[in-house]
């Protein structure tokens, strides 16, 4: 099963260096701080509707392999957030087999929780980057985030009706 939104997504090409936005871009696509939270503050009901999880291995990793440790299989969640209902965010995340233990072990069982719920409560949680990029008229960013040390890898591709627009 898949999404158009998550073809965008996987379509994405990214900038070397930032390129030239407005603040209020600027201020969504370098947030650091949780999206679901972002989405919260603008009075929205936030959701997610599960597109697809499970392993898959490095085959299937798409232009983020060398953004990620070598590993036999990866653990991939494909998401739409929606706020009140409409789909504000695609999201894909990419976990290395060798990341899910100990308490990672709950990134396979987020089911329709959003991921900054989990990611967010973490005092280990650390960002090594964030990579700006552009799909027709729409933005996106990716950003390999650590638990405990342990890496992830999370594309976001912000939607027609989200107000990044």
């Amino acid at each position: 099963m898949s999404h158009p939104a998550l073809t965008q997504l996987r379509a994405l090409r990214y900038f070397d260096a930032l390129p030239a936005l407005d603040p209020q871009q600027l201020d969504w696509l370098l947030l650091e701080d949780s999206m679901t939270k972002r989405f919260e503050q603008q009075g929205k009901q936030v959701s997610v509707t599960l597109i697809q999880e499970g392993f898959v291995t490095s085959a299937m990793l798409d232009g983020e392999r060398h953004l990620l440790p070598d590993d036999a299989r990866y653990w991939l969640r494909e998401i739409l957030l929606c706020a009140d209902g409409e789909p504000w965010l695609a999201g894909r995340t990419v976990v290395p087999e060798s990341t899910l233990t100990g308490p990672e072990l709950a990134l396979q069982k987020l089911g329709t929780t959003p991921l900054g719920r989990y990611l967010f409560t973490s005092s280990t949680l650390t960002r090594d980057f964030i990579e700006v990029g552009r799909y027709d008229a729409l933005w996106g960013r990716r950003s390999r985030l650590r638990l405990g040390g342990k890496p992830l890898l999370l594309t976001e591709l912000f939607l027609p009706a989200s107000p990044l627009y």
